[in-house]
């Protein structure tokens, strides 16, 4: 039986930020409705790193909702970042991912293929997949 790749259920259509912008950026992005996952930080195409939802939060100190707050203007995303983050390469099964995320503090992990980011995979996906595999009947 051939292994599902996480190609198979990752989004593909990844929300991402550059090191070079501001947190006002990342605010918006965590404010759209049913936003909560990480957000891969690209430069050229590349991954190079990441912004959780913690770690935004506590870089604002408690700074509010006012767009006009200067802290997100004087901040960049490089600012609260973290490098050089685990990811996984699109032909990764997805029993592989999963076990992945066991082992690492974020609940999504960036898809890459020859290091361009090209999607990202949640615990979510990871869940609907075996939920979905379990209902099917075997053949």
């Amino acid at each position: 039986m051939k292994a599902n790749t996480i190609s198979e259920i990752m989004t593909k259509e990844v929300i991402s930020v550059t090191p070079e912008q501001k947190l006002l950026d990342v605010k918006h992005i965590y404010e759209k409705e049913n936003f909560h996952h990480h957000i891969p930080v690209v430069n050229n195409n590349q991954l190079v790193g990441m912004i959780s939802l913690a770690d935004f939060m506590y870089s604002i100190n408690g700074a509010g909702l006012d767009d006009d707050d200067m802290i997100y203007t004087e901040k960049q995303v490089q600012d609260i970042m973290m490098p050089n983050v685990k990811c996984v390469d699109i032909n990764a099964t997805i029993d592989d991912v999963a076990e992945t995320l066991t082992k690492v503090r974020f609940r999504a992990l960036p898809v890459v293929e020859n290091k361009q980011l090209v999607g990202i995979v949640t615990t979510a996906d990871i869940i609907r997949h075996y939920l979905t595999k379990q209902k099917q009947p075997l053949h």
